[in-house]
């Protein structure tokens, strides 16, 4: 009973935070899919992890001002030079990989930073973190879904890169790019009515059922929710029936 109560202990804030990452990601990875820069949650990813030595409030700042300036610089490139606008986040992605690697150069726990900012800790997540989140999150609920014409471009790249920052450094960048874009590319062949509930039934699915094979293997959770919404994603998508086509955004 003891051991039931300490897993679940662990279980339920991952798993909330699970939760918060699908809320925002599910509806921008139908956006990202939509204009075809399906890799800019990897740059601004990499841009939002940059090590900073602060802590809490401070460093969610600090890394949202850095991605908000790289999500800027895209928008400022996507209007200019849209027929390389993927090559260019490419770049920047590249840029700030290789950033990380030498601030954490002369780190001797410079490895392990960067497994976590990669593979993240969702078990390990702390109360502020969920807190931090949660309100930036409900921040974009709010503006997505009433507001989403209105911000227009701008306001897209904003929303990005302050989501992403915080989900980020809540669950690492492989099960942010998972949540983003799994479940888009999972749903597009369903009708554009359902796409949207499909895709958070497949995102939170997901984070429950990985959660569970981590402490039955006692393998590491992050790795193990990114195969697991891979393969619910692949049995999701061959049970589409709309044609395939995705839609375009301005």
């Amino acid at each position: 009973m003891n051991n039931l109560l300490t897993d679940l202990s662990i279980l339920l804030p991952a798993l909330i935070a699970g939760c918060l990452v699908a809320v925002s990601h599910v509806p921008l990875g139908q956006q990202v899919l939509s204009r075809g820069i399906v890799f800019i949650d990897l740059a601004i990813a990499q841009v939002a992890g940059l090590e900073l030595p602060i802590e809490g409030w401070g460093a969610q700042l600090a890394a949202g001002a850095a991605a908000l300036a790289g999500a800027l610089l895209l928008t400022w490139t996507e209007r200019k030079r849209p027929e390389v606008q993927e090559a260019l986040i490419g770049i920047l992605f590249v840029l700030a990989s290789t950033a990380q690697i030498l601030l954490l150069a002369n780190d001797p726990h410079g490895g392990e930073n960067l497994k976590d900012l990669l593979a993240g800790q969702i078990l390990w997540v702390s109360n502020s973190q969920l807190i931090r989140t949660a309100v930036l999150t409900a921040i974009f609920a709010l503006v997505w879904f009433k507001w989403r014409v209105a911000v227009g471009r701008v306001g897209f790249y904003v929303l990005f890169a302050l989501v992403v920052t915080a989900s980020v450094q809540l669950v690492g960048v492989y099960l942010v790019f998972t949540s983003l874009i799994v479940p888009a590319v999972a749903t597009y062949r369903h009708s554009p009515k359902r796409q949207l509930l499909i895709g958070y039934a497949l995102a939170v699915g997901s984070y429950i059922v990985g959660l569970g094979v981590s402490l039955v293997t006692d393998l590491p959770s992050s790795p193990v929710i990114v195969w697991v919404m891979g393969i619910l994603g692949l049995l999701v998508h061959l049970t589409g029936r709309n044609g395939g086509a995705v839609a375009k955004h301005a």
